[in-house]
């Protein structure tokens, strides 16, 4: 079961959705993106910490159902390999 990103993801509830998704890390191998709408740059923070996480453990983390504008966020940032966008 993928974990699922909320419909916004921006500073005010960054850290907690972080800390939410590192005590369900079997589930954060996939990120459900097809909710978020309302999101910054801070989203990719939040992915990227997963990221190092999962793979301090030995797995990869795959983001499905990206919005356009997530996509380009992380080409901006030259995160886009790292998050497999």
């Amino acid at each position: 079961m993928p974990f699922s990103l909320p419909k916004t993801v921006t500073q005010e509830n960054a850290l907690q959705l972080e800390k939410q998704g590192l005590l369900d890390l079997p589930n954060l191998r996939a990120i459900d993106c097809s909710s978020l709408k309302d999101f910054d740059s801070t989203v990719l923070t939040v992915l990227l910490a997963w990221q190092k996480r999962l793979q301090a453990d030995g797995h990869s983390l795959s983001v499905e159902h990206a919005p356009e504008k997530l996509k380009v966020l992380a080409s901006l940032y030259g995160v886009s390999a790292l998050l497999g966008l």
